[in-house]
């Protein structure tokens, strides 16, 4: 039996032009990762990472801060949504930046009205696979390690990815999976075991790496 680790991104650039970019927390949030990994003897026998820019750039800080020097197999499927198409979808309207309390909730609850739609296949976003596509981009990852590995394997991903392979894993409703994105940390840390059968769930949306009074602040969830 093996051991899969799934890790969302550290803090990107969230509000700024672009997005796909570690925040200077986000990089010590990595490290930070890495460093624990490292004092606790956690090696992997593989790796997959996402083709996206704060994938990589997380995955570089883990291997900073961890000692790593394994070159990690890119797997585009494992990319998140585009956030911005699900939301013009239904609200062609352009938005103010979420630079305030109230624009940053009215953000999400259209985020999740929109992704709700999409997977139930109401709406198509502009530029995005249909949410079975994406589906399939996740499981595929999820059917690559289970059918070639047996050891620790490691993904570093983003919180659509890994919430859409913790939900099928366990056969939740669309609602459900889109809660768990909605909720997943900054660098947090999902575990599944597996056999060349099945994946298992064993925890969720972990910060082992942060659990200390000197790493408060450094929980963050966009």
């Amino acid at each position: 039996m093996g051991t899969l680790y799934l890790v969302r991104h550290g803090q990107a650039s969230f509000g700024a032009d672009d997005y796909d970019n570690l925040s200077e927390l986000g990089i010590k949030q990595s490290i930070r990762l890495g460093e624990y990994w490292r004092a606790k003897g956690l090696k992997f026998d593989a790796v997959l990472v996402g083709t996206l820019k704060r994938q990589a750039q997380t995955y570089a800080g883990i291997c900073e801060g961890a000692g790593f020097d394994m070159q990690a197999l890119q797997w585009p499927g494992l990319n998140e949504y585009d956030s911005h198409a699900v939301i013009e979808a239904i609200h062609p309207q352009p938005l103010q930046k979420p630079d305030t309390p109230e624009l940053y909730r009215h953000h999400f609850r259209l985020l999740r009205d929109g992704l709700t739609q999409w997977m139930n296949g109401v709406v198509s976003p502009k530029g995005m696979p249909g949410y079975p596509d994406f589906l399939q981009g996740v499981t595929s990852a999820l059917d690559h390690v289970r059918k070639t590995h047996d050891g620790n394997v490691l993904i570093v991903s983003s919180g659509g990815p890994i919430s859409t392979a913790v939900g099928h894993v366990l056969g939740t409703t669309p609602e459900t999976t889109i809660e768990l994105n909605l909720r997943i940390r900054n660098t947090s840390v999902t575990e599944f075991n597996f056999n060349p059968k099945r994946h298992m769930l064993v925890t969720y949306n972990t910060l082992p790496h942060l659990d200390s009074p000197e790493h408060a602040d450094w929980v963050t969830y966009a």
